[in-house]
C-alpha cells in the first residue's frame, strides 16, 4: 500500500508577498510528493494571514489532526518547526499525540523524521529555537507598533460599531451611526442598557459581530471614546505567553484628540458617562432592585449538596424561643433519602459576609487576575475566523446553486445530486454552528466580565463594609450549594465558585 503523504504549510500575514509564497508552497509539496511513486497525494492543508503562536487559532492544522485520526494521513512533511508550531508545548503535544496513532512528520530545515527519533530531545531543543524566534519577532513587531503608538501613525485596523477602515482613514458609516446616536440618546432619556439592547434586537437591528444585542456591547459603545472623534491606544497587550490581556498601568497608553470625525458630540458623551459612574455607584451601594422574583432572597437559591433539592425557609421552635431556619424539601420529605440538617438563616448570613470580605481583602490576588484573564476575548481573531466562515458560506451556497441548477437541466443523475447536495448542507449547517459559538462565547465572556468589574468595584469602595444586605446577596450570588452543615459553596454570578466554613 502507498503512504498516504500530506503537506502542512502556513503564512504569518494575508499581505500579497506571503500569499505568493503559499502558492509557491503548495505547487512544491503537490508535485514533491506526487513524484514519490510510493507515495500517495492526501492533500494540502494550509492557514493563512493567522499567527501561528497557538494552534486553537490555526484550523487547518486542526483539521489535518483530525484526518490523522480517521486514518486519511500517514505521514507528513511541512517546511520547518517553527511553521509547523512556535510553541513549544504545542509542538511536542501535537508530536506525541500524532506518534501514539502511528502519523510522523518531516521538518524539511532541520532534516527530521520523528519517526526516526530515539527521544525527544532534538525536537525540544529546536522547538524551544522556534518559541524564541517567534518571541523575537514579537517583539520586533509590539516596539514597532509601540512607535506608530507614540507617534501617532498606528491605523485602527477593526474600527467600532460606526466606522470603517477605509485606506487607513477611520470613515463614518451613515446608517450604522444613526444606530450609535440612538443608543445614546437612548440611555440619556433614561433608558438602561438592557432595555436598550432589547430594543435593538426587537427591532431586528443587526450589530457589528451577528444579531445580537447584549448589554455589555452597549455599556462598552457608550464608553468608547472613539465615538466623539479621539482615540485611545493599547488598551490591551499581550504578554510574553502570548495571552492578550485588558492594560490596567502595566503599559504605556496614548489618548489623541480630535483624532477622525465624531458620531456624538463631547457633550452628550459627557453626559452619559457621568449616569454611567452614578450608575456603578449606585449598585455598588446595593441599591436595592424594584422587582424581587421571590420575597426572600435566599428563596429558590439555596440547593442540597446531598439530594440536589432546594431548601426552604421556616420557623424552628426551640424552649421559649422561636428563630428563622433553611431546611432541605428532600430531608423534610424523607429523612432516609437525605441526612441533610437545617442551617439557621443567621448562619448563611454571617458565613456570605465573612466570604465578601475575604475578598474585599484579597480582590488583587484573586478577582482582578480572574477579570484579566475574562476579558481576553481576541476579537480580532474572532472576526478573521467569522469572516472567512462567511466568505466559505457565500461559495457553498453558490455551489448549491449551481448544483441545483445541473439537476434542473439534466445534467445529474438523482443519486450524485442528493449526495452532494447532502454533503454541502452538512457543511453549511457545521460552519453555522460555529459562527452561533462564536459569537456566542464572545458575549458571554464580555457579560462575565462586566459581573466580574462589578463585583471588584463594591469590594474595593472606600464606603465597604461587609455586612449581608438582601440587595447585595441579589446583586453578586447565584446560588449557594450546601456541600454540609459545615461548608457552603456560594456561586457567583461572575463564574466564581468559592467554599466557605459555615460561621456559627
Amino acid at each position: 500500500n502507498k503512504l498516504k503523504v500530506a503537506a502542512y504549510a502556513r503564512v504569518s500575514t494575508d499581505s500579497d508577498d506571503q500569499l505568493i509564497s503559499l502558492k509557491a508552497q503548495r505547487e512544491h509539496y503537490e508535485n514533491y510528493i506526487k513524484s514519490n511513486p510510493e507515495w500517495e497525494f492526501a492533500g494540502l492543508y494550509y492557514d493563512e494571514g493567522i499567527s501561528g503562536t497557538r494552534k486553537e487559532r490555526r484550523p487547518e492544522l486542526l483539521r489535518m489532526i483530525e484526518d490523522c485520526k480517521k486514518d486519511r494521513i500517514d505521514f507528513i512533511i511541512t517546511k520547518s518547526i517553527s511553521r509547523f508550531a512556535r510553541n513549544t508545548v504545542d509542538c511536542l503535544e501535537l508530536v506525541r499525540m500524532l506518534i501514539d496513532i502511528g502519523v510522523y512528520i518531516y521538518f524539511e530545515k532541520e532534516n527530521l523524521n520523528t519517526g526516526d527519533m530515539e527521544s525527544e530531545l532534538m525536537l525540544s531543543i529546536l522547538s524551544g529555537f522556534a518559541a524564541e524566534e517567534s518571541a523575537s519577532i514579537s517583539q520586533n513587531t509590539k516596539w514597532s507598533i509601540q512607535k506608530r503608538f507614540q507617534n501617532g501613525s498606528y491605523v485602527i485596523s477593526t474600527p467600532p460599531y460606526g466606522y470603517a477602515n477605509i485606506n487607513g482613514e477611520m470613515v463614518i458609516i451613515l446608517e450604522e451611526a444613526e444606530i450609535v446616536k440612538r443608543i445614546f440618546e437612548e440611555y440619556l432619556s433614561g433608558k438602561g442598557s438592557s432595555t436598550i439592547a432589547k430594543g435593538l434586537n426587537k427591532d431586528k437591528i443587526p450589530a457589528r459581530r451577528g444579531n445580537h444585542w447584549s448589554t455589555g456591547t452597549v455599556i462598552d459603545m457608550l464608553r468608547n471614546e472613539k465615538y466623539i472623534g479621539d482615540v485611545l491606544l493599547q488598551k490591551t497587550y499581550t504578554d510574553s505567553n502570548f495571552n492578550r490581556l485588558m492594560n490596567t498601568g502595566e503599559k504605556d497608553q496614548y489618548y489623541y484628540k480630535d483624532n477622525h470625525e465624531p458620531i456624538v458630540s463631547r457633550e452628550v458623551f459627557d453626559k452619559a458617562q457621568g449616569l454611567l459612574d452614578e450608575s456603578a455607584k449606585n449598585k455598588c451601594k446595593g441599591m436595592k432592585r424594584s422587582v424581587y422574583l421571590n420575597r426572600y432572597a435566599l428563596s429558590g437559591k439555596i440547593l442540597c449538596g446531598e439530594c440536589g433539592r432546594n431548601f426552604r425557609r421556616k420557623t424552628n421552635y426551640s424552649v421559649g424561643r422561636s428563630y428563622i431556619a433553611w431546611s432541605c424539601i428532600g430531608h423534610i420529605e424523607d429523612k432516609e433519602s437525605c441526612s441533610m440538617l437545617f442551617l439557621r438563616d443567621g448562619e448563611i448570613k454571617a458565613t456570605f459576609a465573612t466570604m465578601m470580605n475575604k475578598l474585599a481583602f484579597s480582590h488583587k490576588l484573586i478577582l482582578e487576575p480572574l477579570f484579566k484573564t475574562v476579558s481576553q476575548i481576541d476579537e480580532e481573531s474572532d472576526l478573521e475566523r467569522i469572516d472567512a466562515i462567511d466568505k466559505r458560506m457565500e461559495q457553498l451556497m453558490e455551489e448549491r446553486n449551481t448544483l441545483i441548477t445541473l439537476m434542473a437541466k439534466g445534467f445529474l443523475e438523482p443519486a450524485l445530486f442528493n449526495q452532494e447536495h447532502n454533503l454541502l448542507d452538512s457543511e453549511i449547517k457545521n460552519l453555522t454552528g460555529e459562527k452561533t459559538s462564536l459569537l456566542n462565547n464572545s458575549t458571554s465572556g464580555a457579560l462575565r466580565a462586566n459581573e466580574i468589574k462589578d463585583l471588584i468595584d463594591y469590594v474595593s469602595a472606600d464606603d465597604f463594609n461587609g455586612d449581608y444586605t438582601e440587595e447585595l446577596f441579589e446583586e453578586f450570588v447565584e446560588q449557594i450549594i450546601v456541600n454540609s452543615r459545615e461548608e457552603l459553596t456560594f456561586k457567583m454570578k461572575s463564574g466564581l465558585s468559592l467554599k466557605e466554613k459555615v460561621v456559627r
